[in-house]
């Protein structure tokens, strides 16, 4: 939902004139913590890059210096998303992996082809913190991501997973990939007929509506920030 407004802010911008910027580009496909900070919230990113990681001396200093800044930069990074110890946690984690992504060691070089893995994996254990209500649920969660005990029926995927989760999960998993620009550079260019890709709008906008109509009130997340 969050990449998703962000594109409904461009487009209605675009019809008033204002071009604004991407906001995501594939931050699922990143490699490291570094890539995904260049992909995710790029309006954010760059913020916090040019009025706090440089003011505060950027990588312009020893390695402990830079690192103390980016530990500074994500501790506000999570604070900024609210005054709980769970965006405490989620910032530093994110500041830890790019501190330990600077460290120049030779057997990185083995790891490249699993380093998406890594990236995904770090990723996925910091939202469980961004999204958990304590600290004491979010172990509970992970507990149940890794150990394979359920500690709570509410951590277990039975408790969720049906044919439109599995549906919007496959679809989603598709869709967080580069899937278009592969097919644009593929065929060349486009050849859509306007009127086809009108109807192929519209058919989306439709079976939307009708899911929302169908649907239960779900608040929207990122309108706690």
């Amino acid at each position: 939902d969050f990449s998703g407004y962000t594109d409904m802010a461009i487009g209605i911008g675009r019809i008033f004139g204002f071009e604004l910027m991407e906001n995501f580009n594939y931050p699922y496909i990143s490699a490291s913590i570094r890539e995904f900070w260049r992909r995710w919230h790029i309006s954010l990113s760059n913020w916090l890059r040019d009025y706090l990681y440089i003011p505060l001396g950027g990588n312009r200093g020893t390695f402990l210096k830079t690192s103390f800044n980016l530990m500074i930069v994500f501790l506000i990074c999570g604070i900024w998303h609210g005054a709980s110890w769970t965006f405490v946690i989620w910032g530093l984690w994110h500041g830890l992996f790019l501190v330990i992504e600077r460290i120049k060691i030779s057997w990185l070089r083995v790891l490249s082809p699993i380093k998406h893995v890594y990236a995904l994996l770090v990723i996925m254990i910091g939202w469980v913190f961004f999204r958990a209500d304590s600290i004491a649920n979010a172990f509970g969660y992970l507990k149940s991501m890794f150990v394979f005990v359920q500690a709570n029926p509410a951590y277990s995927c039975s408790a969720y997973l049906n044919l439109i989760v599995a549906i919007a999960l496959i679809a989603g998993i598709i869709i967080s990939m580069p899937v278009v620009p592969w097919l644009a550079r593929l065929t060349g260019k486009w050849r859509i007929a306007p009127v086809t890709s009108v109807a192929w709008l519209i058919g989306i906008l439709a079976l939307s509506v009708l899911e929302i109509a169908n649907g239960y009130y779900q608040p929207f997340l990122y309108g706690n920030f």
